[in-house]
């Protein structure tokens, strides 16, 4: 008896899949994340740009890179995490790259991704 290992593990998979909205890089995207403070969790927000997404599947993980009082912080987190609360994408960004490593040595207006109008 043959069995299809590829239909296994989306099988298995399939349990620890997460909801994510659609998004890519360049998109701002706002978080809510779980943190752990000694005996309770509470909500913490990180808004930040896409600046990378690597995989597929549950190995699938993105970063996301934000200024916190004048310092760049990055922080990447698998797909399906079950650290992020929940997540809206809040504006799509117009970019040619699928890494945007290059918003590191920028700073200020330079270091902004153009956004698509919406209507």
């Amino acid at each position: 008896m043959a069995t299809n290992i590829g239909a296994t593990i989306a099988k298995v998979e399939e349990k620890y899949r997460k909801k994510m909205p659609e998004f890519d890089v360049g998109d701002t995207v706002k978080m809510q994340i779980k943190v752990q403070e000694a005996d309770k969790i509470r909500m913490h927000p990180f808004e930040g740009t896409i600046i990378r997404k690597t995989g597929r599947g549950l190995k699938a993980t993105f970063t996301v890179r934000k200024i916190s009082f004048g310092e760049g912080v990055e922080r990447s987190f698998p797909m399906h995490s079950p650290v992020i609360d929940s997540m809206l994408v809040t504006s799509k960004g117009i970019v040619k790259r699928a890494k945007l490593y290059y918003l590191r040595d920028r700073v200020g207006k330079k270091a902004r991704v153009k956004r698509k109008q919406t209507q």
